[in-house]
């Protein structure tokens, strides 16, 4: 009876350790991240630790293409007048020296009279110096006759220089004053010229219309070189510096890469975007860029310590993005991770790391699959 009582007290606690193993392994087995690769998988897999390592992150912000402003001439015109004939047209390629349109102007006729009036008054006055000279040599004027006649007409010297500068600031050349004094044919017409060669880019006048020197009529751009100028937030300004490389991205040119430096980070913050400018230059001898194309500007900032992992070790699973961790020698776990973009074939560590972690190198794709099938297989 005894032997009975044992007998059956043994086989009900080798039941019940039965039922409390069978949660356990039901556990583990259920775990979908969990993976036990076999021998010959394991042998392809490489492993290695993640580490810290100095990373240039490259800073991506938006901007555009835009005029060289050191290479672009507002040009006006130099007298108050009515335009009379345009010969530049908008997209039209001119040369410094180019007439542009031509004005007529009372105001230039006026100022033309006046330096014809100074010069015959030079003229007077410099006969008058001369015979006076002669009369004072013979004793019949006296020395204050003399100087009063000298006087005059080193005034009218002056004047008639005044004049002349003043047909200049008017844009009549020296030749055309010259020829002015020796015919006296006054000339009322007068031509707006591009003062550099470029592309007429802007056009702002219309046959009849009466201009002021401070109008903008023409605005001419070389465009062989242009600039590509972006927002930096002030939060990563720190990351730029004048001279740095940049890479430029005009989706217009299908993503072409343009390499440059930066020339230039503003001093001030703008309050409303709370951005700071930077701009570099670019070669445009082929015209492809056109000023306000949309480009995008890869700043590469200056190196730091990151903790970063090899781009072989990353897996997309659900549209996120993971690394398999080594659990002991026989199990891995797929592990989610936030990271940065690929930068030389290494992914920086936002979260989901801490460093020092085993971790696949080589061969995760297969094992995720591996374990993809084991999930399938368990289901």
């Amino acid at each position: 009876m005894k032997k009975a009582l044992i007998l059956a007290l043994t086989v009900l606690g080798l039941a019940a350790c039965k039922e409390g193993a069978q949660p356990e392994a039901g556990r583990a087995a259920a775990d979908p991240a969990l993976v036990e690769p076999a021998p010959e998988l394991r042998a392809q897999l490489r492993l290695g630790q993640v580490e810290r390592s100095l990373v240039s992150e490259t800073l991506r912000v938006a901007g555009q293409i835009d005029f060289d402003e050191q290479h672009l001439a507002r040009i006006g015109a130099t007298v108050t007048g009515r335009v009379t004939q345009i010969d530049a047209l908008l997209g039209q390629e001119v040369k410094k020296g180019d007439i542009l349109a031509r004005l007529n102007s009372s105001e230039l006729s006026s100022q033309q009279l006046s330096y014809l009036k100074a010069r015959a008054e030079l003229e007077l006055n410099r006969r008058n110096a001369e015979r006076a000279r002669s009369l004072f040599d013979a004793d019949v004027i006296s020395a204050a006759e003399l100087q009063r006649r000298e006087s005059e007409y080193q005034i009218s010297r002056a004047e008639a220089r005044a004049a002349a500068d003043q047909l200049l600031l008017l844009g009549v050349t020296p030749q055309a004053i010259d020829r002015l004094g020796s015919q006296g044919a006054v000339n009322s017409v007068t031509p707006v010229v591009a003062s550099i060669s470029g592309v007429v880019v802007e056009r702002k006048l219309a046959p009849g219309q009466v201009v002021q020197p401070a109008d903008s009529l023409f605005v001419i751009a070389d465009l062989s070189r242009v600039w590509a100028e972006a927002e930096v937030p002030e939060q990563q300004v720190s990351q730029v510096r004048v001279g740095q490389a940049v890479s430029i991205l005009v989706p217009a040119l299908g993503n072409e890469k343009l390499t440059g430096k930066l020339i230039f980070v503003g001093q001030t913050v703008n309050p409303e975007t709370r951005t700071v400018l930077v701009r570099t230059e670019l070669d445009n001898h082929d015209g492809r860029l056109k000023p306000a194309m949309l480009a995008t500007m890869l700043i590469e900032a200056r190196p730091a310590e990151r903790l970063v992992v090899p781009a072989s070790a990353v897996v997309r699973e659900n549209d996120e993005e993971h690394v398999f961790v080594m659990v002991d020698e026989r199990n891995f776990r797929l592990l989610k991770v936030k990271l940065g973009p690929e930068q030389q074939g290494r992914r920086v560590v936002l979260s989901g790391l801490q460093g020092g972690e085993k971790i696949v190198v080589e061969g995760a794709f297969h094992l995720n699959n591996e374990r993809n099938r084991k999930e399938l297989e368990g289901a």
